[in-house]
Protein backbone atom coordinates (compact mmCIF):
# COMPACT_ATOMS: atom_id res chain seq x y z
CA UNK A 1 0.00 0.00 0.00
CA UNK A 2 1.05 3.10 -0.92
CA UNK A 3 0.80 6.97 0.98
CA UNK A 4 0.23 10.03 -0.39
CA UNK A 5 -0.01 13.76 1.40
CA UNK A 6 -3.03 15.44 0.56
CA UNK A 7 -3.39 19.10 1.47
CA UNK A 8 -6.64 21.46 1.19
CA UNK A 9 -5.33 24.54 0.89
CA UNK A 10 -6.28 28.30 2.24
CA UNK A 11 -9.10 28.44 -0.48
CA UNK A 12 -10.27 25.17 -0.13
CA UNK A 13 -11.19 25.79 3.34
CA UNK A 14 -12.34 29.02 3.15
CA UNK A 15 -14.62 28.27 0.13
CA UNK A 16 -15.98 25.71 2.27
CA UNK A 17 -15.03 22.55 0.00
CA UNK A 18 -13.25 20.48 2.49
CA UNK A 19 -15.83 17.75 2.75
CA UNK A 20 -16.65 17.73 -1.02
CA UNK A 21 -12.80 17.35 -2.07
CA UNK A 22 -12.34 14.70 1.08
CA UNK A 23 -15.60 12.77 -0.24
CA UNK A 24 -13.84 12.52 -3.60
CA UNK A 25 -10.78 10.56 -1.82
CA UNK A 26 -13.19 8.43 0.21
CA UNK A 27 -15.46 7.48 -2.94
CA UNK A 28 -12.47 6.18 -5.15
CA UNK A 29 -11.78 3.92 -2.07
CA UNK A 30 -8.38 5.45 -0.61
CA UNK A 31 -8.19 5.02 3.04
CA UNK A 32 -7.54 8.04 5.42
CA UNK A 33 -5.15 7.51 7.93
CA UNK A 34 -3.79 11.52 9.35
CA UNK A 35 -6.32 14.37 9.25
CA UNK A 36 -5.75 17.92 10.94
CA UNK A 37 -6.02 21.41 10.30
CA UNK A 38 -3.20 23.55 9.88
CA UNK A 39 -2.28 27.02 10.14
CA UNK A 40 1.14 26.42 8.11
CA UNK A 41 3.56 28.81 9.55
CA UNK A 42 6.69 30.68 7.21
CA UNK A 43 8.89 27.70 8.28
CA UNK A 44 6.54 24.69 7.59
CA UNK A 45 5.62 26.40 3.91
CA UNK A 46 9.78 27.02 2.99
CA UNK A 47 10.58 23.63 4.14
CA UNK A 48 7.15 22.35 1.63
CA UNK A 49 7.92 24.39 -0.84
CA UNK A 50 11.55 24.49 -1.16
CA UNK A 51 11.57 22.41 -4.59
CA UNK A 52 10.13 25.67 -5.61
CA UNK A 53 12.75 28.13 -4.20
CA UNK A 54 14.06 30.65 -6.36
CA UNK A 55 11.15 30.68 -8.90
CA UNK A 56 9.17 34.02 -9.42
CA UNK A 57 5.92 32.29 -7.95
CA UNK A 58 7.88 31.09 -4.55
CA UNK A 59 7.05 34.10 -2.14
CA UNK A 60 3.00 34.30 -3.71
CA UNK A 61 3.49 30.25 -3.06
CA UNK A 62 4.25 30.79 0.43
CA UNK A 63 2.07 34.20 1.09
CA UNK A 64 -1.18 31.68 0.05
CA UNK A 65 -0.38 28.81 1.89
CA UNK A 66 0.48 30.62 5.26
CA UNK A 67 -2.52 32.90 4.06
CA UNK A 68 -5.46 30.95 6.45
CA UNK A 69 -6.14 27.62 7.53
CA UNK A 70 -4.65 24.35 5.36
CA UNK A 71 -6.59 20.50 5.99
CA UNK A 72 -3.52 18.15 5.72
CA UNK A 73 -4.57 14.61 5.23
CA UNK A 74 -2.99 11.26 4.55
CA UNK A 75 -4.44 8.62 2.10
CA UNK A 76 -3.54 5.26 1.64
CA UNK A 77 -4.03 2.53 -0.63
CA UNK A 78 -2.74 1.11 -4.28
CA UNK A 79 -0.71 3.42 -6.22
CA UNK A 80 -2.37 6.36 -4.00
CA UNK A 81 -0.20 8.97 -5.34
CA UNK A 82 -1.25 8.49 -8.60
CA UNK A 83 -4.77 7.41 -8.48
CA UNK A 84 -4.91 10.91 -5.94
CA UNK A 85 -3.38 12.81 -8.88
CA UNK A 86 -5.90 11.88 -11.29
CA UNK A 87 -8.87 12.66 -9.05
CA UNK A 88 -7.31 16.23 -8.33
CA UNK A 89 -6.50 17.01 -12.66
CA UNK A 90 -4.26 19.70 -13.77
CA UNK A 91 -2.61 22.21 -11.96
CA UNK A 92 -4.40 24.92 -14.04
CA UNK A 93 -7.70 24.55 -13.12
CA UNK A 94 -8.84 26.26 -16.35
CA UNK A 95 -7.06 23.02 -18.32
CA UNK A 96 -8.08 19.94 -15.93
CA UNK A 97 -11.39 18.21 -17.00
CA UNK A 98 -14.64 18.18 -15.60
CA UNK A 99 -15.00 15.81 -12.83
CA UNK A 100 -11.89 16.28 -11.66
CA UNK A 101 -11.70 18.35 -8.50
CA UNK A 102 -9.87 21.52 -9.81
CA UNK A 103 -11.40 20.64 -13.15
CA UNK A 104 -15.10 21.24 -10.93
CA UNK A 105 -13.93 24.14 -8.84
CA UNK A 106 -10.67 25.83 -9.81
CA UNK A 107 -9.77 28.51 -12.32
CA UNK A 108 -6.55 29.12 -11.01
CA UNK A 109 -2.91 28.04 -11.19
CA UNK A 110 -1.88 28.91 -7.69
CA UNK A 111 -5.07 29.08 -5.94
CA UNK A 112 -6.18 25.71 -7.32
CA UNK A 113 -7.50 24.38 -3.88
CA UNK A 114 -5.24 21.13 -3.59
CA UNK A 115 -1.69 19.88 -3.26
CA UNK A 116 -0.55 16.26 -3.75
CA UNK A 117 2.40 14.39 -3.67
CA UNK A 118 4.16 13.80 -6.74
CA UNK A 119 5.91 10.70 -6.23
CA UNK A 120 6.02 7.81 -3.55
CA UNK A 121 9.44 9.27 -2.38
CA UNK A 122 8.09 12.96 -2.06
CA UNK A 123 5.17 11.93 -0.48
CA UNK A 124 6.69 10.15 1.95
CA UNK A 125 9.19 13.70 2.79
CA UNK A 126 6.07 15.57 2.86
CA UNK A 127 4.06 13.26 5.33
CA UNK A 128 7.08 13.70 7.73
CA UNK A 129 6.60 17.36 7.51
CA UNK A 130 3.18 17.37 7.98
CA UNK A 131 2.53 14.70 10.35
CA UNK A 132 4.03 13.09 13.56
CA UNK A 133 4.36 8.94 13.17
CA UNK A 134 2.23 8.53 15.99
CA UNK A 135 -0.61 10.97 14.12
CA UNK A 136 -1.34 8.58 11.47
CA UNK A 137 -3.58 5.18 12.26
CA UNK A 138 -3.18 1.80 11.01
CA UNK A 139 -6.22 -0.26 10.63
CA UNK A 140 -7.87 -2.27 7.84
CA UNK A 141 -11.45 -1.36 6.62
CA UNK A 142 -14.18 -4.39 6.27
CA UNK A 143 -14.21 -3.56 2.65
CA UNK A 144 -10.73 -3.61 1.85
CA UNK A 145 -10.94 -6.89 -0.47
CA UNK A 146 -13.82 -5.47 -2.63
CA UNK A 147 -12.34 -1.98 -2.96
CA UNK A 148 -8.51 -2.97 -3.59
CA UNK A 149 -9.25 -6.51 -5.38
CA UNK A 150 -7.36 -8.38 -3.25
Amino acid sequence: MQRTLILIKPDGVQRRLVGTITHRFEQKGLRLVGLKLVQASRDLGEKHYAVHKGKPFYDSLLQFLTSGPTVALVWEGREAVTVARTLMGATDGTKSPPATIRGDFALSVQNNLVHGSDSPENAAIEIALWFRPDELVNYTPTDAPWIAGS
